[in-house]
């Protein structure tokens, strides 16, 4: 006799915000709902999703906008317990191990299996050191972590113990494969991300100073909403570079913007994955990427599907995308080779990970 399949909630923030660990939230319940799962997402605040959900993806919200959590601790706690006892959840994905400080005393005492969802990387604390709390006591306490990289896994071992059950599970393309790549017949570097610090954006615009004088025909197009905005904004009139950046916002519709660009740019001071590299490349896009960590330095073989460049080194990083701008031979393998390398990031090969991780805590 089969073991049924699990009911499964993922536990997140909101899905009201165009950001990356929200987006394959929705992506991985999706995929896991159209395989027959019954599928719960509970979000802290706010009932609206910006990215579309399965029919079979039930929805839920504990607050309807987002209150402090250090004088709703013990009322956030008690909901998530009351909501796992009447939804039957069976398996909790927290989706940042932050929520472990939550769902650890919320289901203490319940069968629940909880699974922690890292985004980041181990040595990225986002600025808050109780985040190194949380990840200890999701290695120690939950039946499983999952990281976006080989090289991430090994770094959670070798520090909290080769004991813990890390599983690297990478983030899936959140759209079908292109059938076809971009025909890269514009010019446009196209940046994709969040406009905040981490991306790097400002590091991009400096660089970009350096390159447009001698390529007066190419445009840099940065996709993507953010606290860093008026600062990005006021950095492109200081270098005037008005007339040759765009920051159109986010989008819904981000395939569109890597198919008519040439050229992929991720300037990022850090990254858990970079699921925007695998995008692009899925597309062909030849990308010039930091070294940083986890993803990118993990991802990118310079020379090979990508180019390298030290983070936050704008000379860098004007010279490889001069370079690309130039060479298409170097473009031409690099695009070849990259779409090879995205494949394995369809949602095909990555959603049945998570189907044997489920299978495998239910059995132990």
């Amino acid at each position: 006799m089969s073991t049924p399949l699990p009911t499964v909630c993922f536990l997140t923030g909101t899905l009201n915000a165009f950001a990356g660990a929200e987006r394959m939230t929705a992506v991985i319940a999706n995929a896991l709902a159209e395989r027959g799962y019954r599928v719960l997402v509970l979000s802290l605040w706010d009932r609206t999703s910006v990215f579309p959900l399965h029919e079979g993806v039930e929805h839920h919200a504990l607050f309807e906008q987002r209150p402090s959590f250090k004088r709703a601790y013990v009322s956030t706690v008690l909901g998530i317990r009351r909501f796992v006892r009447e939804q039957g959840i069976d398996v909790l994905i927290e989706v940042d191990t932050m929520l472990t400080l939550f769902t650890l005393p919320a289901t203490s005492g319940m069968k629940v299996r909880r699974i922690a969802w890292e985004h980041c990387h181990f040595d990225e604390d986002l600025g808050r050191k109780a985040r190194r709390v949380a990840r200890w006591l999701a290695a120690k306490t939950s039946s499983a972590v999952v990281v976006l990289t080989e090289r991430d896994r090994q770094r959670w071992l070798n520090a909290l113990g080769q004991h813990c059950r890390i599983a690297t599970i990478g983030n899936p393309l959140p759209f079908a494969f292109p059938a076809e790549p971009a025909q890269r017949g514009s010019r446009i570097v196209l940046a994709v991300g969040r406009l905040v610090r981490a991306k790097g954006f400002d590091v991009l615009l400096d660089a970009w100073a350096r390159v447009a004088p001698a390529h007066p025909d190419w445009r840099l197009v940065i996709v993507g909403e953010g606290e860093e905005r008026d600062a990005l904004e006021a950095q492109i009139r200081s270098l005037a570079l008005g007339h040759c950046v765009d920051l159109p916002g986010a989008s819904s519709e981000i395939a569109s913007y890597y198919g008519e660009a040439s050229i992929f740019c991720l300037s990022s001071r850090y990254e858990g994955f970079g699921l925007v590299l695998m995008e692009a490349m899925a597309f062909g896009l030849p990308v010039v990427s930091t070294n940083c960590e986890a993803g990118p330095k993990a991802l990118i073989r310079d020379g090979v599907n990508g180019l390298q460049v030290p983070a936050e080194d704008a000379l860098a990083l004007g010279a490889a995308l001069s370079r690309l701008m130039q060479e298409k031979h170097l473009c031409e393998a690099l695009s070849s080779r990259a779409r090879d390398d995205a494949r394995r990031y369809e949602i095909d090969a990555i959603c049945p990970l998570w189907q044997n991780l489920l299978g495998d805590i239910q059995t132990v």
